[in-house]
């Protein structure tokens, strides 16, 4: 049975203990791609996997803020683990979105227990990223059966629940809650990726998989409405992203303080004292400190346009206009994240010299790390929002993925 969280605080607490542990044999696990199995059940037991459960159902209801923090917090220890609970709170949110009160009651008491969403979304070879092939086919007794192919399943294999992205008749897309273990299910942990290497973003299979009609949440209509389903979904990966570029920074720094060389001409004892080193993690811990302030400013932004508030000084917004605020916040705080977790995870190894390419300090796997995370969604069309936003007054699109 998982910890009960209570409150925002305890949550940003427990986080911040996990992520001690979670930091110890990081870079080991990575280097071997051994699969998080001990600490994702760790994760799972912390209570961390339900604070965002409505506190009518028992749960803490965190803040964005407070749910940005925590991922901040499990990225900057080992960023493998930390992107793990992305699609978890993705499908959290689904049911927050489309759910119906039996479903919400059924799912928010298995997040209260630590169980964990899995996910079975993107399909490689598909046209684009809102092309969906496989299908939900209806039986004579009200149920389902889903099937298809999915890739980048990140979280899966270590999953109670697989949610599929399928569509039906009229394409339309639905999300589809499969159980762990249920016939015609395969999940096949074959992700080779040169980072993130320890996500278990591999394939899923599904070949005529039953489901009854209770574990199906009609998707689509998120986007008949005023959303910011997207910006949540972008909003966590944000948070990952600056995770990465705080760990980064700062095992760069302890690795600069405690092992490495100066250089000759500097005329110090440390390369810790080395002006100009100095100068470089200034300009490093700016990149960061941004990032850290805009994350915080797309949680509030989010929060706001959940609860229907204005948001900070822009005055009273309708729906629609707090949705677009929290969209644009989000890509903001996206693309700053990305620019600091790629320049940061790079620069630190050429401070550090050539010993930072050595493969028993392992310090390349921050970059590769970002590299992968940030291959998610393009940063040109983060800016491309924000610049058509600040120059056309154009909003993002209401697409889910904004």
């Amino acid at each position: 049975m998982a910890y009960l969280i209570r409150d925002d605080a305890e949550a940003v607490e427990v986080a911040r203990r996990l992520a001690t542990r979670l930091a110890v044999g990081a870079a080991r696990r990575d280097a071997e791609r051994t699969p998080p199995v001990t600490e994702v059940a760790e994760l799972s037991e912390s209570g961390l996997l339900g604070i965002t459960v409505p506190r009518e159902h028992g749960g803490a209801e965190v803040s964005a803020v407070t749910l940005g923090e925590v991922f901040r917090l499990l990225a900057a220890a080992d960023p493998s683990v930390g992107q793990i609970p992305q699609n978890h709170f993705f499908f959290v949110r689904v049911l927050a979105e489309n759910g119906t009160e039996e479903q919400r009651g059924f799912f928010y008491a298995e997040l209260l227990k630590g169980r964990l969403f899995g996910n079975a979304l993107a399909e490689a070879g598909a046209r684009d990223a809102f092309e969906f092939r496989t299908r939900l086919t209806p039986l004579p007794d009200g149920g389902y059966t889903v099937s298809g192919t999915k890739s980048y399943a990140t979280g899966s294999p270590f999953a109670d629940w697989i949610p599929v992205y399928a569509t039906d008749e009229r394409n339309r897309v639905h999300a589809v809650f499969v159980p762990a273990g249920a016939p015609g299910l395969e999940v096949v942990d074959d992700w080779s990726g040169f980072g993130q290497r320890g996500t278990g973003s591999g394939t899923v299979h599904l070949r005529d998989v039953r489901v009854p009609a209770e574990r199906v949440v009609p998707h689509y209509r998120t986007f008949e409405r005023p959303e910011v389903f997207g910006a949540y979904g972008q909003y966590m990966h944000a948070a990952i992203d600056v995770g990465i570029a705080g760990g980064a920074l700062a095992e760069g720094a302890a690795f600069v303080r405690e092992s490495a060389r100066p250089w000759p001409e500097a005329k110090v004892d440390r390369l810790a004292e080395e002006p100009l080193v100095i100068q470089k993690f200034g300009e490093l811990a700016l990149l960061v400190r941004a990032a850290e302030a805009l994350l915080v400013r797309a949680g509030q932004a989010l929060d706001a346009a959940l609860a229907g508030a204005p948001v900070l000084d822009t005055g009273s917004l309708t729906d629609a206009d707090a949705g677009a605020e929290a969209s644009l916040a989000v890509a903001a705080a996206r693309a700053q994240a990305d620019l600091a977790a790629l320049t940061v995870a790079a620069e630190v190894l050429g401070v550090v010299g050539a010993r930072a390419s050595l493969e028993r300090y392992n310090l390349d796997r921050h970059w590769r790390n970002a590299r992968t995370h940030t291959l998610h969604d393009p940063r040109r069309w983060k800016l491309q929002h924000l610049g058509d936003h600040a120059l056309n007054g154009v909003a993002p699109p209401a697409n889910g993925i904004v």
